[in-house]
């Protein structure tokens, strides 16, 4: 998984720099919309340092996951 900013154009999600496979799944999050949420001072460190953690290559896939997760059943 990888993460991407990108802008709308035409109505269209155009993400630059990234090469995007054709028919690939994307999932976009909104900024700026009513149903948003807040994060507190603490919360947003810790997402800020897990992205920071993910950048540097220090994470499992999806799938990783949850073959660890199997093995509690």
């Amino acid at each position: 998984m990888k993460m991407a900013t990108g802008v709308v154009v035409d109505g269209k999600v155009v993400v630059a720099g990234e090469a995007l496979e054709e028919g690939a799944t994307v999932t976009v999050l909104l900024r700026g919309v009513e149903d948003g949420f807040e994060l507190s001072p603490d919360e947003e460190d810790q997402l800020l340092a897990s992205i920071n953690e993910i950048e540097a290559g220090r994470h499992i896939s999806a799938d990783g996951l949850f073959e660890r997760l199997r093995q509690f059943g």
